[in-house]
C-alpha cells in the first residue's frame, strides 16, 4: 500500500484547511447571479420577456444559511424583475442589482451591516466578480468559474453555476462552522413523535 502523499494533494488539502479556516468566521454571504445563482443563459420571450431558471437546492441552502444567522445577499450586474421574486421568496433583503462595480458595493453592504469584509464570502464566476472575490473574507467560484476567478478563489465548487454550486458553498460554510450536523439531525427528526 502506497502512503506518500502528492505534492498536488498536499497543496489540495493546504487549500480547503485554509479555505475552511476563513469559513468559520463568515457571517454575510454574497452572490453573483448570471453563472452563479443560474446557469448563465438569458432566454427572452417575444414579447421580451426575460426567463431564468433557478436552482431549488441552491435556494435551501440559501435559507439553512440565513436560519444559521447568515445574513444572504446578491450583487450582480443585471437589473431583473425576476430576481427581485426570487430573491422576496427567499426573504433575501440585500440586492444590488445594475452594480459592475462588484467590490464597491460589497464594501457599502458590509458597512451598512457593521460587517468586516473578512466575515463575508462572495461567490461570482466571472471578471466582473474578481475584485470582490479577492477582497472578501473567503472567495468562491462555482466549477465553471473563469480560470482567473479559479486563481483567485479560496474555494472552488465541484458543481456549476445554476445547478448546486450555490448549495454546495452553503453546506461548507454550515459544515466549516459546526452547523451542518443539527442541521441534517432536525430534518432526520422532523415529524418523529417523542
Amino acid at each position: 500500500m502506497n502512503t506518500r502523499v502528492s505534492k498536488q494533494e498536499k497543496d489540495t488539502s493546504k487549500i480547503v484547511s485554509t479555505a475552511n479556516e476563513k469559513a468559520k468566521k463568515i457571517r454575510l454571504f454574497c452572490m453573483d447571479v448570471d453563472g452563479v445563482l443560474s446557469d448563465g443563459s438569458l432566454y427572452f420571450g417575444n414579447s421580451g420577456e426575460e426567463i431564468k431558471a433557478f436552482c431549488t437546492p441552491d435556494g435551501l441552502g440559501i435559507k439553512l444559511l440565513k436560519d444559521a444567522g447568515i445574513t444572504p445577499a446578491i450583487i450582480t450586474g443585471r437589473n431583473s424583475m425576476l430576481l427581485s421574486r426570487r430573491a422576496d421568496n427567499l426573504g433575501i433583503e440585500h440586492i444590488y442589482q445594475g452594480r459592475d462595480d462588484k467590490l464597491i458595493a460589497l464594501k457599502a453592504l458590509c458597512s451598512d451591516l457593521d460587517i468586516p469584509l473578512e466575515e463575508t464570502a462572495y461567490i461570482g464566476d466571472d471578471l466582473p466578480d474578481l475584485s470582490a472575490i479577492a477582497n472578501a473574507g473567503l472567495g468562491m467560484t462555482p466549477a465553471n468559474g473563469s480560470e482567473h476567478v479559479k486563481a483567485h478563489s479560496d474555494w472552488v465548487a465541484n458543481k456549476i453555476g445554476g445547478q448546486g454550486a450555490v448549495r454546495e458553498a452553503c453546506e461548507f460554510i454550515l459544515a466549516s462552522q459546526g452547523k451542518l450536523d443539527a442541521i441534517i439531525a432536525s430534518y432526520l427528526s422532523a415529524g418523529v413523535e417523542t
